[in-house]
């Protein structure tokens, strides 16, 4: 069984450490390698290598550290369309395109890897689903979503589709504290959710006790994030009110709910 460790890094960041049954370590995300460094100096632990979801530097930036603490023997997975200097197997796919690899357990005690294409924070962002693991970077935060800075609403609104088609079991490690900040939107678009207020309590108390809010699952994400409610009529009610114009889909909910929140 894999167990998933929390490395806090920056003001806000996550770096997720996946570790193996037979004590080797992915870590996903390392925009620190001092952070990652310092974390195994004193665990039983040997890292193998990297997986990354998008070229932002505060989740790229400790690959080339990494690599000289491990002689350069680190695999470093990505999206090759987000051109990240220091990868070493590049994943190609067309957008919203999966895969799996890892079928022939070339990386031992990992089971298969599915990787999924989800533009929209970037145009080469990926996310990886490993068993009940979902490692979403910046597409998908607990009550909120990335930025949309190269993709397109149409693009982001997809994307956020596909990973909420995944079994609501399925653990959401995104790549940012943000769930407070996200909470208290959601709460002022979206002020009849009861499922919100009450999620929000639960994250208060979690942050006041100093803890990860994260990872949350799918199936919290389906009721309580605005970007994954975008097809619902009471959503759109909401976002028609607050900007006064009619909503005609779900793609112009998604970018009239992105545009409030940009300016929240």
């Amino acid at each position: 069984m894999l167990k998933i460790h929390c490395l806090p890094a920056f003001t806000d960041n996550y770096i997720w450490l996946i570790e193996t049954p037979n004590k080797q370590a992915w870590v996903v995300d390392p925009g620190c390698g001092q952070t990652v460094e310092k974390y195994l100096e004193d665990k039983p632990l040997t890292l193998v290598g990297i997986l990354i979801t998008h070229h932002h530097h505060d989740h790229t930036g400790g690959i080339a550290h990494l690599q000289q603490c491990y002689q350069n023997n680190l695999k470093v997975y990505g999206p090759s369309k987000d051109n990240i200097v220091g990868l070493t197997h590049p994943l190609t796919l067309e957008d919203h395109q999966s895969l799996q690899f890892n079928h022939d357990a070339t990386l031992p005690d990992l089971p298969l890897i599915t990787v999924i294409s989800v533009p929209g924070h970037t145009k080469g962002h990926i996310v990886y689903v490993i068993d009940n693991h979902l490692f979403c970077g910046d597409t998908l935060f607990s009550g909120g979503c990335g930025r949309m800075f190269e993709g397109t609403p149409e693009q982001f609104n997809t994307s956020l589709q596909l990973l909420a088609e995944l079994p609501d079991t399925t653990k959401v490690y995104c790549a940012h504290e943000y769930t407070l900040a996200n909470l208290k939107f959601a709460t002022t678009a979206l002020p009849h959710n009861k499922d919100i207020e009450e999620y929000q309590h639960t994250c208060t108390e979690l942050r006041h006790n100093n803890r990860a809010t994260i990872p949350s699952t799918i199936g919290i994400e389906k009721r309580i994030n605005p970007f994954l409610l975008c097809h619902l009529e009471s959503t759109q009610n909401a976002l028609s009110s607050h900007f006064n114009e009619i909503i005609s889909d779900e793609v112009q909910s998604f970018t009239l709910m992105r545009q409030w929140k940009d300016s929240f």
